[in-house]
């Protein structure tokens, strides 16, 4: 039987668990773990009681970016299918951005690539001591460019000049101190903390905190204007379309070094 690639479930408090589902290629996304992610949240906005999300991944890692073969076969389709993958995994870290409920990221493992967007889209992270993080698009030849406003409200524009350019690993301590995540715990106390926030964010006023949360995002990178999301899925998906972008996901099918210096750019 096929796997559910994202699940969703609603307790009687109104508070949602969204879970990603692929443990068996550590949660990477592809159109169908991106489709089952938004159709979670348009079930989830037809709710009239919810109040929390929590987001978290099944297996040793919380989420481990793209699935990169699926993205090796996108980028040979034309700009057409390039484009309109690029806009259901912008669409769908921009919902999760403004969510009008509390949202709390749990994550164990690895968090990589647009699994640090996804988190950076989120209003409290928890991570355990495990976690390792990397922004590792430019290593194959591909950008951020959809999560990046995220980010740059997460940990400032000065680290993505770092994080993002280097892909350069680092963990929780170093998310911590950078923004990315709030708290850090053991990985056996990873879900209790996580029911700790939950049960702080049910004692406040659900349109209050909804209110204080729309005026954050107004005030904040992530909340652009359509015009510059369209330019952002435009970006994303015309990198993944070139000769270096070609090459560095040869590089990872391959398992050898990108050979960047013979390359030309279009």
């Amino acid at each position: 039987m096929p796997e559910t690639p994202v699940l969703h479930a609603i307790d009687a408090r109104g508070v949602a668990t969204v879970t990603l589902n692929r443990p068996d290629v550590n949660n990477a996304y592809n159109g169908a773990l991106i489709d089952g992610l938004l159709a979670a949240m348009d079930a989830l906005e037809k709710e009239k009681h919810l109040r929390v999300v929590v987001l978290k991944g099944n297996g040793r890692h919380f989420q481990a970016g793209a699935d990169l073969k699926w993205i090796r076969g996108v980028a040979r389709e034309p700009m057409a299918a390039n484009d309109a993958a690029s806009r259901a995994t912008a669409r769908a870290v921009d919902r999760l951005n403004r969510l009008p409920v509390p949202t709390v990221a749990l994550v164990q493992g690895g968090c990589f690539g647009g699994g640090t967007g996804v988190i950076a889209a989120c209003d409290i992270v928890i991570a355990a001591e495990d976690a390792l993080f990397s922004i590792t698009e430019v290593r194959w030849g591909l950008t951020a460019a959809i999560i990046i406003p995220q980010l740059v409200d997460a940990i400032s524009e000065r680290q993505v000049r770092r994080y993002a350019l280097t892909g350069e690993r680092f963990g929780a301590a170093e998310a911590r101190r950078i923004g990315l995540v709030h708290d850090v715990v053991p990985l056996a106390e990873l879900a209790a903390a996580g029911e700790t926030t939950v049960a702080r964010l049910l004692e406040n006023a659900p349109h209050a905190m909804a209110e204080t949360k729309a005026l954050t995002l107004a005030c904040a990178e992530g909340g652009f204007a359509p015009d510059t999301f369209d330019a952002l899925v435009v970006s994303h998906a015309k990198k993944r379309m070139t000769p270096e972008a070609a090459e560095g996901l040869a590089s990872f099918v391959e398992k050898r070094p990108a050979r960047w210096t013979a390359l030309g750019e279009t």
